[in-house]
């Protein structure tokens, strides 16, 4: 955005949540700005250990792991986020179905995904190359047309198949498991040894789905009024690479692809000490002026 006029006119880029890297959706966050003065750049991976694995080997670690699970005979359930997330792993999953390695299983879906996934569908000229070519050509071309995609319509629906032993995969929201649907999956699932819980997305510190990924053998969970202590007899998986957010590399290439380098960058979303971090590493690598500021902190820009 340009702010001011004149000479007292001044180029602010703000990055937004960016992925630095082409997806299954879209390409790669573009670098394409006029002179570029200050940059305000998300920091959420931006700590010196914080490096993920490409889309490519994230695809094939899920489908590994959805091959040993089904073989298993037990359920996989994956909190997602509605957008971005959901469609990524929906692609991921098709690709392996299609692919004829494993038998296909119903993939449900719950909550805002299916809706998310119709507006990612209604505008393809977002979408990079390949995904908007299948997309305009339909039938079973679009990867998210697949039979094998089911929507959860109901809440009896939904019960119905908290008891129904079949093999399955779960899509449901919210991604952080701060509730919405996913919770009635754990809450059932859990329990069961031969079922897996897998996060694909960022998990909040205080969250239950980070307290999960920590290790905790129960937790509890408020059910009608009373507290149930839910034990974690199912596997948890994590699985990175499936971010929407650049990892510390993708956000160093991101700022050193444009050009010129900002004279001031400013970090932000992320927590304190991994923003900080970062604010240290772009100083030295680019010997520019770098701020992680807190809330209500005013900087002047020029």
């Amino acid at each position: 955005m340009q702010i001011g006029e004149g000479s007292s006119e001044h180029r602010l880029l703000f990055s937004g949540d960016i992925k630095y890297e082409r997806s299954w959706l879209f390409d790669a966050a573009t670098v394409r700005f006029p002179k570029v003065e200050t940059l305000v750049i998300e920091s959420t991976y931006g700590g010196p250990q914080d490096f993920q694995p490409n889309r490519s080997d994230a695809t094939q670690e899920l489908q590994d792991l959805i091959k040993l699970a089904l073989s298993r005979g037990g359920k996989i359930f994956c909190p997602v986020f509605a957008v971005g997330r959901s469609q990524e792993v929906m692609i991921a999953i098709d690709q392996l179905f299609k692919s004829g390695e494993i038998k296909p299983v119903t993939v449900w879906i719950d909550g805002m995904i299916s809706e998310a996934t119709a507006i990612h569908a209604s505008h393809p000229d977002f979408l990079n190359r390949e995904l908007r070519t299948k997309v305009l050509k339909g039938g079973d071309e679009n990867p998210f047309n697949s039979s094998w995609f089911k929507k959860v319509d109901s809440r009896e629906q939904r019960e119905s198949l908290l008891y129904d032993p079949s093999p399955c995969i779960v899509l449901a929201t919210s991604g952080m498991m701060t509730g919405g649907p996913i919770i009635e999956y754990f809450k059932h699932w859990a329990p069961e040894t031969n079922n897996t819980l897998c996060f694909v997305g960022y998990q909040a510190y205080g969250t239950l789905g980070r307290r999960l990924q920590q290790g905790h053998a129960e937790v509890p969970l408020m059910d009608g009024g009373q507290t149930l202590m839910i034990p974690i007899a199912c596997n948890v998986v994590t699985i990175d690479g499936f971010s929407g957010h650049s990892d510390r590399r993708q956000l160093m290439d991101y700022v050193r692809a444009l050009n010129p380098t900002p004279r001031k960058i400013i970090c932000h979303h992320g927590d304190a000490k991994t923003c900080n971090a970062f604010r240290q590493g772009l100083r030295d690598e680019f010997r520019v002026q770098t701020y992680a500021p807190a809330n209500l902190e005013t900087l002047r820009l020029k």
